[in-house]
């Protein structure tokens, strides 16, 4: 699809993080039964509350603009999820296998963290202040992720490390 100007520039991108979210809910979902520590299955479930309200938020920037999402044939998250289950069907060790979980869902948010700081830009440069108020939101949620994964992260290690020194 030919992209003449910035309206359309901007539709498309909120589009694609629309239809990417979509996809990390989904994501989240499929990482859930993988998950047996109940520390890290809260925050798995908190994330997926968080998406929804994130869903919410972007389906009232296109309410805003007055435009309907565009459809688009991204496939990033697609191929990101496939070598995710293959991946961690190879990983035996249980703490490993939260680990390896902790660390995708680090990458993935980060890549959203990117994908949102464009979007914002793409929105005030539209002149659609009221949209990047609200995508701002959704940074802040994506920033906010981060952190926390940061902190499951260092307690899991810790953990392991205390069970070790313990041992």
């Amino acid at each position: 699809m030919p992209i003449k100007n910035p309206k359309e520039l901007f539709v498309t991108m909120l589009s694609d993080v629309r239809q990417n979210t979509e996809k990390i809910t989904k994501i989240f979902q499929e990482f859930l039964p993988f998950v047996q520590d109940p520390d890290i299955k809260q925050a798995l479930e908190a994330r997926l509350f968080v998406q929804e309200k994130i869903l919410a938020t972007l389906d009232q920037c296109f309410k805003l603009i007055g435009e309907q999402p565009v459809k688009l044939t991204g496939r990033l998250y697609d191929v990101f999820l496939e070598d995710f289950k293959k991946e961690l069907q190879e990983i035996q060790l249980p703490v490993a296998k939260h680990l390896f979980i902790l660390a995708k869902l680090h990458h993935l948010v980060n890549f959203r963290i990117g994908e949102y700081k464009a979007l914002i830009a793409a929105a005030d440069i539209t002149g659609h202040y009221g949209v990047s108020v609200l995508l701002e939101t959704c940074l802040a949620d994506k920033m906010a992720l981060v952190e926390r994964n940061k902190v499951l992260l260092r307690n899991l290690v810790e953990t392991k490390i205390a069970e070790r020194v313990a041992a």
